[in-house]
C-alpha cells in the first residue's frame, strides 16, 4: 500500500479546517491502495486552528514566519521518507477533498509527474471567486501557456498532487513567501521539464475571511512569472 501525505497550510482557518479533514475520503483512498497521513501547517494562526486540527486527528506542525511559502516549505521538510505521493490543498474548505482521487489517477497511471486541480476548467460556485480574481487568473494562465508552453488551465490553484520525489526536488528552488508560491511552483516545474497535467475540480465559498490581497498579491504573481522566464535549475539551492 502506498502512503499519501495530505499537506494543508493554514492561517486562521478554525472555521474550515475540521470540515476539510472530515471530508477527506479515507475509505475510498484506502480502496485505491493509499494509506493517508494528514499534515497541517499552522502558519502562526491567531485563532484555534491548531486545536481544531488536532481534535480532528491530524498531525500539526507550527511555522512562525507568516506567508504561504514559508508554511509549505516547512511542511515539505516534515514529509516522511516513506511517503509516495503528496497532495496539497487549502484549509478554508473551498476545495473538495472528495475529488482527491481525480488528481491521483494520472499519477497512478504514470501519465505525469504533477497534477493540478483546475477551477477555471471545472465548476466554480456562484460568487465564490470575484470577477476581478477570475480575470486575473485567466490572464496569468494565458501568460504561462504562451511563454512557458505548458498546457495548464489554472496557475493560481491551491490543489496539487505530486510524486514525492518530484516535490522534494522542486522544494530546493522555492523562494516565494506568499500567494505567488503557486506561480513559482508551476513555472519552475515547467523549466525543470516535469510533466504537468490539469484536471477539473470544484470550487466553493470559503469558510472564514480571505487572506488574499488581489492587487498586492497579483503584482507578486506577475513578478514571479516574469522572473522565471529565464530561470534554470542550479546546483546549489536557496530554498532547501
Amino acid at each position: 500500500m502506498k502512503k499519501l501525505t495530505i499537506m494543508i497550510p493554514c492561517y486562521n482557518e478554525e472555521k474550515g479546517i475540521a470540515k476539510v479533514i472530515k471530508r477527506i475520503p479515507r475509505e475510498k483512498l484506502q480502496s485505491l491502495g493509499y494509506k493517508t497521513h494528514i499534515l497541517i501547517i499552522d502558519n502562526n494562526s491567531k485563532d484555534k486552528t491548531s486545536q481544531v486540527a488536532k481534535a480532528s486527528g491530524a498531525e500539526v506542525i507550527f511555522e512562525r514566519k507568516q506567508g504561504k511559502g514559508y508554511a509549505v516549505r516547512s511542511g515539505i521538510k516534515h514529509i516522511s521518507s516513506d511517503t509516495d505521493v503528496v497532495v496539497m490543498l487549502d484549509g478554508d474548505n473551498t476545495y473538495d477533498p472528495k475529488e482527491m482521487p481525480r488528481l491521483l489517477e494520472p499519477l497512478e497511471q504514470g501519465f505525469c509527474d504533477v497534477v493540478i486541480g483546475s477551477r477555471l476548467a471545472g465548476k466554480i460556485a456562484k460568487d465564490s471567486m470575484p470577477l476581478f480574481n477570475r480575470t486575473g487568473n485567466w490572464l496569468f494562465t494565458f501568460l504561462v501557456r504562451t511563454m512557458y508552453h505548458e498546457n495548464v488551465t489554472d496557475v493560481c490553484t491551491g490543489y496539487f498532487a505530486w510524486k514525492k520525489d518530484v516535490l522534494k526536488e522542486l522544494s530546493k528552488y522555492l523562494e516565494a513567501d506568499g500567494f505567488s508560491l503557486e506561480m513559482e511552483m508551476i513555472t519552475k516545474m515547467a523549466r525543470m521539464d516535469f510533466a504537468i497535467y490539469s484536471v477539473p475540480i470544484s470550487y466553493t465559498h470559503r469558510s472564514g475571511s480571505t487572506n488574499l490581497r488581489p492587487l498586492v498579491d497579483g503584482k507578486k504573481i506577475l513578478h514571479a512569472w516574469l522572473r522565471n522566464l529565464t530561470w534554470k535549475p542550479y546546483a546549489e539551492s536557496k530554498g532547501g
